[in-house]
């Protein structure tokens, strides 16, 4: 052995106790980890094959193997134990054996551990897992179910309540049910949009919703606010409408009854808006003419003046889109074609005879005759409904046509914008007379001289003799 080990490590010292002594160590490693494979290849044969004697041979796979190192018979000295911690600790430590069955005797398998209560097989939620995988469609349901039940938490709110709080919001008119929905959401009315839209489908109210001014709360539910919203808003703003042909003093009496503060008549005679002398008219004696009837939006309790700004506004605004030229190639100026319109207001019954009428007063006007219209007569005495008697037919003034030539002072009412354009353009006949016709709602008879007028007038008498003295008309039909 010692011959082996100087010519495998020329450096070696045959003299030297420490190189001995731990080439010796060596190979007592090697023989103990030789009879610890040989152990291990006992273990894995043919079980009882080893008939239990002493005998230095080991199994592998039934057969016998002599270990050539080991002489016949030879008893194994075990080494001495190494310090701990030395390098001999780590390769002479031999790992326990686990303790094994004999060999023959059968092996006992553990004990299944106890089911969970979740139900068969062990570890938690193992019940669970395997319902589900015998039943998805359970699973599936009841997911739709639990989806279904909070849609229509979410959209009828049972318990949300009518908000809090004052939120003053305006639905533009035409807006589509998405964009008030935004509009509420973004104000805090309601909590979400497409919530809002789709409860308002299922009430069936999408083309319901008004537009305008509401005064809504704060975090309203949906069915709250839609039925809120599905009623006609409050009015925050007072609407005046000045017919066409009112006069000031009629005028007056609508401002009143609408509640407008102020004496309207006093207001309308001057104003800083509007000149009656920029259209001709240096002598007007108020503002009469200047009026413009229309519709307009105000505030409650707002005073008259507000509305004569108004009204003259509007007429300046429409008086620049007519036509003046013809009437002023008759030297008529603006001022005049407004009491000329005056006059067609009260004296057409029907608008299709507006430019009839103008005629027969261009065509008296140029004949230098009186006009004879008792329109201006019932401005000038304020009898505006009953029969014209005859002291009020004579009466002293300005405005009355029968007894005075030429255009009275100044417009007798507020004339729209149809009139003042027949007054602009008038129907060229040779027309200078006309009467209400019998049977009729307003309608006239026109003649040229006097024989077709007479013959006109007396059919009419004729008529309302017949009908018990009292209007031969049909508008009360």
């Amino acid at each position: 052995m010692t011959e082996d080990w100087m010519q495998d490590d020329p450096f070696a010292n045959p003299e030297d106790p420490a190189a001995r002594e731990r080439e010796e160590r060596r190979l007592e490693r090697e023989e103990k980890r030789r009879q610890r494979e040989a152990k291990r290849a006992a273990k894995g044969g043919i079980a009882g094959g080893g008939s239990g004697d002493d005998s230095p041979s080991q199994q592998r796979g039934g057969f016998v193997e002599s270990s050539p190192e080991a002489p016949d018979e030879a008893p194994v000295v075990e080494p001495p134990l190494a310090p701990r911690g030395s390098e001999e600790e780590f390769w002479d430590e031999e790992p326990a054996a686990a303790e094994e069955p004999f060999a023959g005797e059968p092996v006992k398998a553990p004990p299944p551990a106890p089911a969970s209560k979740g139900g068969r097989g062990g570890g938690s939620g193992g019940g669970f897992l395997s319902a589900v995988g015998r039943h998805p469609f359970r699973l599936v349901g009841a997911i739709v179910t639990v989806l279904v039940l909070w849609l229509l938490f979410a959209l009828f709110q049972p318990f949300h309540g009518e908000g809090s709080g004052r939120v003053q919001v305006t639905i533009p008119k035409g807006a589509s049910v998405g964009e008030v929905g935004d509009l509420l959401s973004d104000e805090g009315v309601v909590d979400n949009s497409t919530l809002f839209q789709v409860r308002t489908t299922l009430a069936g109210k999408r083309s319901e919703l008004y537009a305008g001014h509401f005064t809504l709360a704060e975090g309203m539910s949906y069915g709250a606010a839609i039925d809120a919203l599905s009623k006609p808003p409050v009015k925050r703003t007072l609407t005046v409408t000045i017919p066409e042909g009112y006069s000031r003093s009629q005028a007056a009496q609508v401002a009143e009854e609408v509640g407008l503060a102020g004496d309207y008549t006093k207001e309308s005679v001057r104003s800083p808006y509007l000149d009656p002398a920029q259209y001709g008219g240096k002598n007007a004696p108020d503002l009469e003419g200047f009026l413009f009837p229309d519709t307009f939006e105000m505030k409650p309790g707002a005073p008259v003046a507000d509305l004569v700004q108004l009204q003259l506004q509007d007429f300046k605004r429409r008086i620049k889109g007519v036509d003046m030229s013809y009437a002023k190639s008759k030297n008529l100026t603006v001022f005049d074609v407004l009491i000329i319109a005056s006059l067609i207001e009260d004296e057409a019954g029907i608008p299709s005879q507006r430019k009839l009428v103008a005629s027969v007063v261009y065509n008296r006007l140029r004949d230098g005759m009186p006009l004879g219209i008792d329109a201006t007569i019932r401005f000038a005495v304020g009898n505006y409904t009953q029969p014209l008697t005859e002291s009020e037919l004579a009466v002293d003034s300005p405005y009355n046509t029968r007894t005075n030539a030429g255009l009275p002072p100044g417009p007798i009412n507020s004339p729209g914008l149809t009139a003042i354009e027949a007054a602009a353009h008038p129907a060229k006949t040779d027309f200078l007379f006309y009467v209400n016709k019998p049977e009729t709602c307003g309608e006239l008879a026109f003649a040229k001289n006097e024989a077709e007028f007479e013959a006109n007038v007396a059919k009419y008498n004729a008529a309302r003799e017949a009908n018990g003295g009292n209007e031969p008309t049909t508008c009360g039909e």
